[in-house]
Protein backbone atom coordinates (compact mmCIF):
# COMPACT_ATOMS: atom_id res chain seq x y z
CA UNK A 1 0.00 0.00 0.00
CA UNK A 2 1.34 3.09 -0.68
CA UNK A 3 2.22 5.68 1.80
CA UNK A 4 0.42 9.08 2.36
CA UNK A 5 2.64 11.01 0.69
CA UNK A 6 2.31 9.05 -1.81
CA UNK A 7 -0.99 8.02 -2.91
CA UNK A 8 -1.59 7.63 -6.76
CA UNK A 9 2.23 9.55 -7.25
CA UNK A 10 0.20 12.87 -6.84
CA UNK A 11 2.32 13.71 -3.23
CA UNK A 12 1.99 16.64 -0.92
CA UNK A 13 2.78 19.25 -3.72
CA UNK A 14 4.31 22.65 -3.34
CA UNK A 15 1.12 24.17 -4.85
CA UNK A 16 -2.43 22.32 -3.71
CA UNK A 17 -5.34 22.16 -5.17
CA UNK A 18 -8.22 24.11 -3.74
CA UNK A 19 -12.13 24.15 -4.61
CA UNK A 20 -13.75 27.50 -3.56
CA UNK A 21 -17.79 26.29 -2.59
CA UNK A 22 -19.80 30.12 -3.24
CA UNK A 23 -23.07 31.06 -2.91
CA UNK A 24 -24.56 31.52 -6.22
CA UNK A 25 -25.55 34.48 -7.29
CA UNK A 26 -28.68 36.42 -7.20
CA UNK A 27 -30.03 37.83 -10.34
CA UNK A 28 -28.52 36.65 -13.75
CA UNK A 29 -25.04 37.16 -12.59
CA UNK A 30 -22.36 34.53 -14.05
CA UNK A 31 -20.00 35.49 -11.06
CA UNK A 32 -20.27 33.62 -7.89
CA UNK A 33 -21.63 34.50 -5.00
CA UNK A 34 -20.14 35.07 -1.54
CA UNK A 35 -17.81 32.43 -0.14
CA UNK A 36 -18.76 29.27 1.37
CA UNK A 37 -15.90 27.46 2.20
CA UNK A 38 -12.30 26.75 0.55
CA UNK A 39 -12.08 22.91 0.34
CA UNK A 40 -8.47 22.00 0.74
CA UNK A 41 -7.21 18.58 -0.76
CA UNK A 42 -5.06 16.79 1.60
CA UNK A 43 -3.61 15.45 -1.21
CA UNK A 44 -3.47 16.77 -5.30
CA UNK A 45 -5.55 14.79 -7.10
CA UNK A 46 -4.47 11.36 -8.83
CA UNK A 47 -6.59 11.46 -11.41
CA UNK A 48 -8.37 14.32 -13.43
CA UNK A 49 -10.72 13.86 -16.06
CA UNK A 50 -11.24 16.89 -18.94
CA UNK A 51 -14.30 16.35 -21.62
CA UNK A 52 -15.24 19.04 -24.17
CA UNK A 53 -18.42 18.75 -26.73
CA UNK A 54 -19.55 20.20 -29.73
CA UNK A 55 -23.39 19.35 -30.68
CA UNK A 56 -24.17 19.03 -34.45
CA UNK A 57 -27.57 18.06 -35.82
CA UNK A 58 -28.42 16.07 -38.33
CA UNK A 59 -31.77 15.92 -40.08
CA UNK A 60 -32.81 13.27 -42.45
CA UNK A 61 -33.91 13.97 -46.26
CA UNK A 62 -35.36 11.65 -48.54
CA UNK A 63 -34.12 13.17 -51.13
CA UNK A 64 -30.00 13.21 -50.30
CA UNK A 65 -28.87 9.71 -51.28
CA UNK A 66 -25.55 10.16 -49.16
CA UNK A 67 -27.16 11.85 -46.21
CA UNK A 68 -27.88 14.87 -45.06
CA UNK A 69 -25.67 17.51 -44.41
CA UNK A 70 -24.78 18.22 -40.42
CA UNK A 71 -25.74 21.71 -38.84
CA UNK A 72 -23.77 23.04 -36.23
CA UNK A 73 -25.80 23.84 -32.70
CA UNK A 74 -22.68 25.01 -30.50
CA UNK A 75 -20.22 23.70 -28.30
CA UNK A 76 -21.17 22.43 -25.02
CA UNK A 77 -19.80 23.42 -21.50
CA UNK A 78 -16.43 21.22 -19.80
CA UNK A 79 -17.47 18.66 -17.90
CA UNK A 80 -14.78 17.57 -15.31
CA UNK A 81 -14.25 14.76 -13.18
CA UNK A 82 -11.68 15.00 -9.71
CA UNK A 83 -10.96 11.90 -7.35
CA UNK A 84 -10.38 13.07 -4.02
CA UNK A 85 -8.27 10.77 -1.70
CA UNK A 86 -8.96 11.73 2.23
CA UNK A 87 -7.10 10.06 4.84
CA UNK A 88 -7.22 10.63 8.46
CA UNK A 89 -5.56 7.26 9.44
CA UNK A 90 -2.95 9.03 11.81
CA UNK A 91 -6.07 9.76 14.30
CA UNK A 92 -8.42 6.87 13.75
CA UNK A 93 -10.44 8.39 16.25
CA UNK A 94 -10.96 11.15 14.81
CA UNK A 95 -14.07 12.57 12.21
CA UNK A 96 -12.02 14.41 9.50
CA UNK A 97 -12.96 12.23 6.50
CA UNK A 98 -16.88 12.43 7.17
CA UNK A 99 -16.91 16.29 7.61
CA UNK A 100 -14.67 16.27 4.60
CA UNK A 101 -17.45 13.94 2.75
CA UNK A 102 -20.28 15.87 4.15
CA UNK A 103 -18.62 19.49 2.90
CA UNK A 104 -18.20 18.17 -0.91
CA UNK A 105 -22.04 16.55 -0.47
CA UNK A 106 -22.99 20.00 0.53
CA UNK A 107 -22.17 21.17 -2.97
CA UNK A 108 -25.10 18.91 -4.02
CA UNK A 109 -27.97 20.27 -1.54
CA UNK A 110 -29.71 23.78 -1.93
CA UNK A 111 -28.14 26.64 0.08
CA UNK A 112 -30.50 28.74 2.62
CA UNK A 113 -29.26 32.03 1.26
CA UNK A 114 -30.39 30.92 -2.29
CA UNK A 115 -34.01 29.65 -0.83
CA UNK A 116 -34.55 33.33 1.13
CA UNK A 117 -33.90 35.17 -2.20
CA UNK A 118 -36.34 32.96 -3.71
CA UNK A 119 -33.63 31.76 -6.58
CA UNK A 120 -33.11 27.85 -4.76
CA UNK A 121 -29.52 26.46 -6.22
CA UNK A 122 -26.98 24.39 -5.21
CA UNK A 123 -23.34 26.52 -4.86
CA UNK A 124 -21.40 27.27 -7.53
CA UNK A 125 -17.81 25.99 -7.19
CA UNK A 126 -14.41 26.72 -9.08
CA UNK A 127 -11.42 24.28 -9.15
CA UNK A 128 -8.22 25.59 -9.13
CA UNK A 129 -4.73 23.67 -8.92
CA UNK A 130 -1.88 26.16 -9.41
CA UNK A 131 -1.05 27.20 -13.49
CA UNK A 132 -3.57 24.70 -14.79
CA UNK A 133 -5.63 27.00 -16.29
CA UNK A 134 -7.57 24.62 -18.26
CA UNK A 135 -9.12 23.29 -15.67
CA UNK A 136 -10.37 26.11 -13.78
CA UNK A 137 -14.18 27.20 -14.75
CA UNK A 138 -17.02 27.89 -12.51
CA UNK A 139 -19.16 25.43 -12.41
CA UNK A 140 -21.73 22.95 -10.49
CA UNK A 141 -21.36 19.81 -8.55
CA UNK A 142 -23.50 17.13 -10.22
CA UNK A 143 -22.54 14.21 -8.20
CA UNK A 144 -20.45 13.34 -5.89
CA UNK A 145 -19.49 9.33 -5.52
CA UNK A 146 -17.92 8.12 -2.16
CA UNK A 147 -16.42 4.83 -1.62
CA UNK A 148 -14.74 4.57 2.22
CA UNK A 149 -11.95 2.38 2.43
CA UNK A 150 -10.98 1.83 6.23
CA UNK A 151 -12.36 2.39 9.54
CA UNK A 152 -11.30 2.64 13.04
CA UNK A 153 -12.55 0.63 16.01
CA UNK A 154 -15.47 2.40 16.13
CA UNK A 155 -16.84 2.18 12.94
CA UNK A 156 -15.94 5.72 11.82
CA UNK A 157 -14.25 5.73 8.41
CA UNK A 158 -11.03 6.93 8.07
CA UNK A 159 -10.19 6.90 4.61
CA UNK A 160 -12.12 6.88 1.69
CA UNK A 161 -12.01 7.84 -2.42
CA UNK A 162 -14.45 10.15 -3.89
CA UNK A 163 -15.22 11.22 -7.33
CA UNK A 164 -16.55 14.79 -7.97
CA UNK A 165 -18.17 15.93 -11.05
CA UNK A 166 -18.09 19.35 -12.16
CA UNK A 167 -20.10 20.99 -15.10
CA UNK A 168 -19.23 24.23 -16.37
CA UNK A 169 -21.33 27.33 -16.75
CA UNK A 170 -20.36 29.44 -19.09
CA UNK A 171 -20.12 32.75 -18.80
CA UNK A 172 -21.39 35.84 -20.44
CA UNK A 173 -18.46 38.09 -20.17
CA UNK A 174 -16.68 39.34 -23.68
CA UNK A 175 -13.78 39.82 -24.97
CA UNK A 176 -12.20 36.67 -22.30
CA UNK A 177 -9.51 34.52 -22.93
CA UNK A 178 -11.94 31.11 -22.88
CA UNK A 179 -8.97 28.57 -21.90
CA UNK A 180 -8.57 30.79 -18.45
CA UNK A 181 -11.73 30.73 -17.05
CA UNK A 182 -13.68 34.01 -15.08
CA UNK A 183 -12.02 33.56 -12.23
CA UNK A 184 -8.63 33.29 -13.15
CA UNK A 185 -7.41 37.06 -11.47
CA UNK A 186 -9.08 36.28 -8.13
CA UNK A 187 -7.36 35.39 -5.03
CA UNK A 188 -7.89 34.36 -1.78
CA UNK A 189 -6.97 36.46 1.28
CA UNK A 190 -7.08 35.49 4.70
CA UNK A 191 -7.94 38.03 7.26
CA UNK A 192 -5.06 38.79 9.69
CA UNK A 193 -5.50 41.72 12.59
CA UNK A 194 -5.73 45.28 11.44
CA UNK A 195 -6.93 44.28 7.80
CA UNK A 196 -9.69 46.34 6.65
CA UNK A 197 -12.06 45.77 3.45
CA UNK A 198 -10.94 49.87 2.54
CA UNK A 199 -6.97 48.49 3.29
CA UNK A 200 -7.38 45.46 1.20
CA UNK A 201 -8.78 47.33 -1.61
CA UNK A 202 -6.12 49.35 -1.65
CA UNK A 203 -3.28 47.06 -1.52
CA UNK A 204 -5.36 44.92 -4.36
CA UNK A 205 -6.11 47.45 -6.56
CA UNK A 206 -4.89 50.95 -5.55
CA UNK A 207 -8.28 52.37 -5.11
CA UNK A 208 -9.64 52.22 -1.38
CA UNK A 209 -13.21 52.33 -3.13
CA UNK A 210 -13.19 48.86 -4.31
CA UNK A 211 -14.17 47.81 -1.03
CA UNK A 212 -17.66 47.22 -2.02
CA UNK A 213 -16.94 44.61 -4.89
CA UNK A 214 -14.77 42.74 -1.75
CA UNK A 215 -18.29 43.17 0.11
CA UNK A 216 -20.32 41.94 -2.36
CA UNK A 217 -18.56 38.95 -3.45
CA UNK A 218 -18.08 37.55 0.16
CA UNK A 219 -21.27 38.45 1.13
CA UNK A 220 -20.72 40.36 3.78
CA UNK A 221 -23.08 42.97 4.98
CA UNK A 222 -21.05 45.30 7.73
CA UNK A 223 -17.69 45.86 6.77
CA UNK A 224 -16.86 47.08 10.11
CA UNK A 225 -16.82 43.37 11.57
CA UNK A 226 -14.08 41.31 9.58
CA UNK A 227 -13.26 38.74 11.56
CA UNK A 228 -9.42 36.97 11.70
CA UNK A 229 -8.76 34.34 10.12
CA UNK A 230 -11.33 34.51 7.38
CA UNK A 231 -11.02 33.71 4.00
CA UNK A 232 -12.16 36.20 1.83
CA UNK A 233 -12.54 36.10 -2.23
CA UNK A 234 -11.04 39.06 -4.16
CA UNK A 235 -12.25 40.12 -7.41
CA UNK A 236 -10.06 40.92 -10.65
CA UNK A 237 -9.20 43.83 -11.49
CA UNK A 238 -11.15 43.90 -14.28
CA UNK A 239 -14.79 42.89 -12.52
CA UNK A 240 -14.52 46.19 -10.23
CA UNK A 241 -14.41 47.83 -13.85
CA UNK A 242 -17.30 45.81 -14.97
CA UNK A 243 -19.50 46.81 -12.33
Amino acid sequence: MPSKGAKGGAGRSLVRATLAIHEPPIGHSTTPGGLIKNFAFDFNPAQLALSRRARWKTTPTAAVRDGALPEFMGPEPREMTLEVFLDSSEEPSGNTVLKKVEALFSCCEVTSKSIAAKQPSTPWVVFQWGAFSTARFTAYVSAVDVSYTLFGTTGVPIRATCQVHLHEIPSRTKGQNPTSGALTARRVHRVVAGDSLESLAWREYGNAAGWRAIAEANGIDDPTRLRTGVELVLPAAEELGAS
